[in-house]
């Protein structure tokens, strides 16, 4: 699967150039991110760089998980459009 390779090789990619990574962690990070793409991608996005520029938003703590899904273009669920739960729905105006 390419595009799984695609992520773990940049996330390799990315712990390589860490400089400030102690060799120890280096080699955990490499393995785990070897082992599962949600470790590739947690080692991509930073949860600090989500949230800096949000005036007023300072983060605590962050946490991830992730599971493999299929793709389905007909599913409400991956309508980019749409806020969560507004699938279509008349304003109540009572």
């Amino acid at each position: 699967m390419p595009d799984v390779q695609a992520l773990t090789g940049a996330a390799l990619a990315h712990i390589k150039a860490d400089e400030f990574m102690p060799d120890e962690e280096r080699g955990h990070a490499e393995s785990a991110v070897r082992e599962d793409e949600s470790e590739a991608l947690a080692y991509l996005v930073d949860p600090t760089d989500l949230v800096a520029e949000i005036p007023g938003v300072e983060l605590a703590q962050a946490s991830w998980s992730s599971e493999p899904v299929e793709y389905d273009p007909e599913s409400m669920e991956w309508d980019l459009d749409e806020e969560d739960g507004d699938f279509d729905e008349e304003p109540d105006n009572a």
